[in-house]
């Protein structure tokens, strides 16, 4: 059992990291980030899998 939330709104990851909404979507949309679904909307992602993506994105600049 993992005692880190690691579970976050796209509001509150996108706050976290500085990135846009519509680019964290696109990384939910193309599978790299993990998310939780309501009704066809995005409630939650795994900011683990958030880090990830802002890391690749940092080394590549």
């Amino acid at each position: 059992m993992s005692l880190v939330k690691t579970w976050f709104a796209p509001e509150e990851a996108v706050g976290m990291f500085g990135v846009s909404k519509a680019l964290l979507l696109e990384w939910v949309d193309e599978g790299l980030v993990r998310s939780e679904r309501k009704g066809g909307k995005v409630v939650r992602v795994n900011i683990d899998d958030v880090k990830l993506q802002v890391d690749a994105l940092v080394h590549r600049e």
